[in-house]
């Protein structure tokens, strides 16, 4: 009778898949301590340069546009609708020639009531100078008359004493004589000096009115130029540049009516410089400015106070020929030279770098296969450079180009 006999158990599986779980779990945790992968950049997209020891030229760049040195505006001195309009820019003008056209009937009342007052004054002035003197000659008159008077009864009072010293007359007839004498010689007393008084007073009363004549004429002559003044004038030789009112228009005084621009025409270049940048500018520093057409050299002015829009007015003088085609208004572009520093380590500006801020940058390899990223304080700024103060040395070579969509990453692989 056949015995069954037991098969012993096998180890093999077991050791196996133990095996198998110890490697899973070795891969897993190397697989961990793995960086990631560096992304990739086309290097050809990107922009670099080199960090190089030298001479560095501090600048500040801003746009801005061509504006005569001299810009004659002419305003409207009193109301006035627009009647005529005889000349459109850019009309060559000379003092004398005539622009706008203006009407303003009330202007016209106040010509007229100016002249009427001023012919009345000049009418009472007339007849004061001659009541004055005909009354100064009646006073006169008067007064030689009582003169007379005066005289025969005084002579008669003296006549009378002799008759009395020989009793020829009676003492009552010679005091009556001698008291019509002292009448008579006060009276003329007292009209020499009503004379006296009309005599010094004539000059008075004629400067008064004369006076009144010249106030009324002045007033007369301002309302004649303010009737001419609606007769718009260049008022110099030039460009008339504009004219912003067209026929029907009313202006108010002080409104803008012509613009014109005297010849020769001088221009200058007006930059706005951003304040951040505008700290070490100076009045005579050298610029340079674009016209789009050619460059020119200028220096530097005048620097506004003031801060309009966080930008910073600077006027430059054109110190050479504007090239062709330059005229009022163009728009263009100034760079100012601020300083030259003479030995310092350089490299082209990164379009979010601060003056004296620390900022990060990728520095390629030296195999160039790779850039990693740099930490890099940098000092004074310039247009196109930035002092590297610490972080490079001469020689690296780091990506100008925007980045900001690796910033969480240490290192780019190029290809």
């Amino acid at each position: 009778m056949d015995i069954r006999r037991e098969k012993p158990k096998s180890i093999k599986k077991p050791v196996i898949i133990g095996a198998g779980v110890l490697a899973v779990a070795v891969v897993t945790v190397l697989l961990g301590q793995l960086k990631p992968a560096a992304p990739s950049v086309d290097a050809g997209t990107l922009y670099t340069d080199s960090v190089v020891r030298g001479p560095m030229v501090r600048e500040v760049r801003g746009p801005g546009s061509l504006t005569p040195e001299q810009i004659r505006f002419i305003t409207a001195v009193t109301a006035g609708r627009v009647e005529k309009r005889h000349l459109r820019p850019p009309a060559e003008v000379t003092s004398e020639t005539v622009i706008l056209e203006l009407t303003n009937p009330d202007v016209e009342i106040q010509v007229l009531n100016a002249d009427r007052q001023l012919a009345d004054a000049e009418a009472a002035l007339v007849s004061l100078r001659t009541n004055l003197r005909t009354g100064y000659l009646s006073q006169a008159s008067s007064v030689e008359d009582i003169r007379q008077q005066f005289l025969d009864a005084k002579r008669r009072a003296e006549a009378g004493e002799e008759l009395l010293k020989k009793g020829l007359i009676i003492p009552l007839d010679q005091k009556q004589a001698a008291d019509r004498a002292r009448s008579l010689e006060q009276r003329l007393a007292h009209e020499e000096q009503r004379l006296e008084l009309l005599r010094s007073t004539i000059d008075e009363q004629i400067t008064a009115q004369q006076s009144q004549v010249k106030r009324l004429q002045s007033i007369s002559d301002f309302q004649h130029q303010l009737r001419a003044s609606m007769v718009v004038r260049a008022g110099t030789t030039g460009i008339l540049q504009e004219v912003p009112l067209e026929i029907g228009q009313y202006a108010q005084p002080g409104a803008l009516l012509a613009r014109v621009i005297p010849t020769p025409i001088d221009l200058k270049a007006v930059l706005r410089i951003p304040e951040t940048q505008a700290r070490d500018l100076a009045i005579g520093q050298v610029a340079e400015i674009d016209t789009r057409n050619g460059k020119v050299k200028g220096h530097v002015v005048r620097v506004d106070p003031s801060i309009t829009n966080g930008t910073i007015t600077v006027d430059v003088a054109i110190d050479g020929e504007l090239p062709a085609g330059a005229r009022p208004d163009l728009s263009v572009d100034g760079v100012i030279e601020l300083e030259r520093l003479p030995d310092v380590l350089s490299v082209g500006r990164p379009a979010y770098a601060q003056e004296r801020s620390t900022i990060t940058l990728f520095k390629l390899t030296p195999d160039r296969g790779e850039a990693i990223r740099v930490q890099v304080r940098v000092g004074r700024l310039s247009v196109r450079d930035v002092e590297i103060l610490g972080g490079l040395e001469p020689g690296d070579i780091i990506i100008l180009s925007d980045m900001s969509r690796y910033e969480n990453v240490e290192r780019v692989r190029l290809k």
